[in-house]
């Protein structure tokens, strides 16, 4: 049977592929607290970490009628934004996937009511959600698979998408890591205002209102109080969570939704992206909760 053996909201802003002086230019002589939280992440916890699957969950990846997840047996290439190809031009990657994995995901997301499909078309795009996480964190031996965000899909779609992977993870002999790629609020400064608020500090969110929801919330993940911030969900959506917080609910369901209790370690601050909120947080091996659904859909 297989297990998760930690995961973690983390912010996949373009900013961390930028060279260090740039960084710093931003940021009043600073660099961003994300870029060393990705390598603190890799260092203090992933390469401790048994585990031989990441699930990305892509807020980049916008498809429509259903989700999809990748199912090639191995992708590389170079990847140049078309958002950004100023910032993130010809980034390498070359990372091993699992098609078994993905196959009987797919299988399990009509069991729980939605559409999960498996792609593994070598000419399918990969998204700079994936991509910037994978330059930091990726280890040697692991396969990585992503997980897309359906743009029609409401907080009750991404619960089912998690669901069925939890289940697939209980059937399948797997030690995998959950990464929800995205951030928290993400309404950006319109572009006249846009380069009077590119530095980290909170001061340059979009909107007092706007950053209070995200550290409101982020308290509550620091607490293990997951199901509140699920219970919350209608509210938080009026400030425009990236990806309608799919990400971080996909990743919710798969960890048991309410009964997932972990306690939140930070590995950065809570930063500005021109308007939008970032942070790394990471959720060590689940308690009871997790362990206890496990056994029960075994």
């Amino acid at each position: 049977m297989g297990e998760v053996v930690g995961c973690g909201l983390i912010a996949h802003v373009p900013t961390v592929m930028l060279p260090l002086e740039i960084r710093q230019e931003l940021n009043n002589g600073q660099d961003f607290s994300v870029v060393e939280g990705f390598r603190r992440l890799k260092r203090e916890v992933l390469s401790k970490l048994d585990y031989d699957l990441v699930i990305v969950f892509d807020s980049h990846w916008f498809t429509t009628v259903e989700f999809v997840i990748t199912g090639h047996a191995h992708r590389s290439g170079r990847f140049t934004s078309d958002e950004l190809p100023r910032g993130m031009s010809q980034v390498p990657y070359q990372l091993r996937g699992d098609p078994e994995f993905a196959k009987a995901a797919a299988a399990n997301g009509r069991k729980h009511g939605t559409w999960l499909t498996m792609i593994d078309d070598p000419c399918l795009p990969i998204h700079y959600a994936t991509v910037n996480p994978l330059t930091y964190l990726q280890g040697d031996r692991e396969a990585w698979v992503s997980v897309s965000c359906c743009q029609t899909a409401e907080t009750e779609d991404f619960l089912r998408v998690g669901r069925a992977l939890r289940e697939t993870i209980a059937s399948l002999d797997r030690r995998i890591v959950l990464l929800a790629s995205g951030a928290m609020s993400h309404k950006f400064w319109p572009l006249q205002k846009l380069r009077e608020h590119e530095a980290a500090g909170v001061e340059h969110i979009f909107s007092p209102a706007h950053s209070a929801a995200d550290l409101e919330r982020l308290e509550w993940l620091k607490a293990g109080e997951h199901a509140r911030l699920l219970q919350t969900m209608p509210e938080f959506l009026r400030f425009k969570p990236e990806a309608n917080f799919g990400h971080y609910l996909m990743m919710a369901a798969a960890m048991g939704e309410e009964e997932f209790t972990a306690p939140g370690r930070l590995f950065s601050d809570y930063e500005n992206a021109i308007g939008t909120g970032q942070v790394h947080v990471w959720f060590d091996r689940p308690r009871e909760g997790w362990n206890a659904r496990r056994r029960a859909a075994e």
